[in-house]
Formats: structure tokens, sequence, C-alpha cells
């Protein structure tokens, strides 16, 4: 499915239309609409090229982290998935994990999120599975 610029532009102001900054609550908030609407594949590329586009335009390219981007997408998109919530304040109270700007630092070494081949494409975790790897191992 092709994304485009003005899908995210869309996505941003529904997001923004009660928002007073956009904060880390807002960036998950961004990201579950994208997964619910283009499902989580596709938003990998809409939200990391509208996060992409976003900072170069703010000029300040240096803030877009591939591997970032698409672990939160990632993350966001395995848990949209397990009961499909209508309302995204019931999504994060049932996953309040999501809130946590931290939280990719139980999946990833500081070094590796910080390192150059992590800000510039995908680098898998290093410290601990992503819960989907995690449960295909269980049993």
């Amino acid at each position: 499915m092709s994304t485009a610029p003005a899908d995210f532009d869309a996505l941003m102001a529904e997001v923004m239309a009660g928002a007073e900054r956009f904060g880390h609550r807002e960036h998950v908030h961004l990201t579950w609409l994208a997964v619910r609407r283009v499902g989580t594949v596709a938003a990998v590329g809409l939200v990391g090229g509208g996060i992409q586009r976003t900072a170069r335009y703010a000029n300040v390219p240096q803030k877009y982290h591939a591997t970032m981007s698409r672990a939160w997408v990632e993350l966001v998109g395995h848990h949209a998935a397990e009961r499909g919530e209508e309302d995204f304040g019931v999504f994060v109270g049932r996953h309040p994990a999501l809130l946590d700007k931290r939280l990719l630092t139980r999946f990833y070494r500081p070094a590796t999120l910080a390192s150059p081949p992590a800000r510039n494409g995908w680098v898998a975790p290093d410290l601990a599975p992503f819960p989907w790897q995690d449960a295909s191992r269980a049993g």
C-alpha cells in the first residue's frame, strides 16, 4: 500500500486537534492511528517517512532515527492487534508501558541505539527480543 505525505499530515492533524504539543503520547497516538488505518507494515513507512520529512523541514534531520521509528511502530502494532480497541485512551490504558519513552531500553543497549547503523537503518534488538519474538520461542 502506498502512503503519501498527505496521509501523514492528516494523521498529524487528527492527533494535534486535541493536543497542546507533540510529545511522546501524541507520537504513540499518531502511530496507533497509522497502524489502524494502513496496518503495521505500511505504518512503518508512513510514520517513518513522515517523521523524517518533518525533521528535514524543521532543519533537524539528525532527529530522525530509523530503528527507533520502526521499533515503536512494531510495538504499537503488536499491542493494537491484541484487542483492536476503538479508543486511544482505552488502548494506552491497557498498554501503559507504551507511554514510557524509555521502553526501547528493555530491548536495546544504549550504545546500540546510539550507533550510526541504528540511526540510519534497522537494527534488531540486542538486549531482549520483542514480545512477539519471545512468544514464538515459548513452548
